[in-house]
């Protein structure tokens, strides 16, 4: 039996591996430009193939296929982690309000260095949104604390907390974009679709250090997790400090969420639906399997 599942850990991982190189393929070849194998191939070799040819795949299909990559990988890990905090399958950052307050913040922080003609770097646009999703958990927490009372322990009303913060943290942004000035309006609402269009290899870079490292730290926080998954009751008594563990875990699926937001928009299912995809598909919860098979899978997932 435990050979069976060990060959269909990797089976799913090669199957994941199998798809990212198939969509890797594909997204370089896509674009309303056609160009043939032999190009690309020169291209990617360094060869003299044509400048504007170079342009496209160096400086458009490219960043956008990478960007794809590390940032749905990041919102699926950040929504495992959420639903590994709430014991709930539908929690996740949108859900939870934790992307619309990173929205908000985000698109606060444009349209006032808009306003000033200076432009957003990408270091501003992740501390504005990191900010907002703090914001958004905090509001959530305090809301929890006063509608339930110390003896009822129900996680799911958490959920319906930041549901409500969501749709407060959604109305503000659309209030402030409705007194905005149009070509701010015309940047935001490009921004607001969600797209990962438009990328610059600075904002690859900056994307794959950020969550590189959390995902990362990430890996370090297994063992508490497969602890936690077992039960609060059974975490505590293997030695995990329940209160640290937790602020580990809201902090790093914000951080996720944030980056995600700050260069991509607002993108709100991938977080919810990949991690029980990748469950289905692994048969197992197992933290050292879930956490590469989520980051993984939510790159395939975003580049098709």
């Amino acid at each position: 039996m435990k050979r069976n599942r060990t060959l269909r850990i990797w089976g799913g991982f090669l199957l994941l591996l199998l798809l990212l190189f198939t969509f890797l393929i594909w997204n370089i070849f896509a674009g309303s430009v056609s160009l043939s194998a032999s190009e690309i191939w020169r291209i990617l070799l360094g060869g003299d193939v044509g400048f504007t040819q170079s342009q496209i795949i160096v400086k458009i299909r490219l960043p956008r296929l990478l960007s794809a990559l590390i940032l749905g990988g990041a919102l699926s890990l950040s929504g495992y982690l959420l639903q590994t905090f709430f014991h709930n399958p539908i929690a996740g950052p949108f859900v939870l309000g934790i992307s619309s307050g990173a929205k908000m913040t985000v698109c606060v922080a444009m349209l006032v260095l808009l306003s000033r003609g200076k432009t957003t770097s990408s270091a501003i646009l992740i501390a504005a949104a990191f900010v907002g999703a703090m914001v958004s958990m905090a509001m959530v927490s305090m809301g929890f604390v006063l509608l339930i009372s110390q003896r009822v322990k129900r996680m799911s009303l958490l959920v319906v907390c930041g549901v409500m913060i969501g749709y407060i943290c959604s109305a503000l942004t659309d209030f402030l974009v409705t007194f905005a000035d149009d070509s701010s309006i015309v940047n935001l609402h490009n921004w607001s679709l969600g797209s990962f269009s438009g990328m610059s290899w600075d904002n690859v870079k900056t994307m794959a250090v950020v969550c590189g490292i959390t995902l990362l730290l990430t890996f370090l926080l297994s063992k508490p997790i497969r602890a936690y998954q077992l039960g609060e009751v059974y975490a505590q008594n293997m030695g995990v400090p329940l209160r640290a563990f937790r602020t580990a875990l809201i902090l790093l699926s914000s951080v996720l969420s944030a980056c995600v937001t700050a260069f991509a928009g607002p993108i709100s299912f991938v977080g919810i639906a990949v991690p029980h995809l990748m469950k289905s598909l692994f048969k197992s919860a197992e933290p050292l399997c879930m956490i590469p098979a989520c980051f993984l899978g939510g790159g395939v997932f975003c580049l098709f």
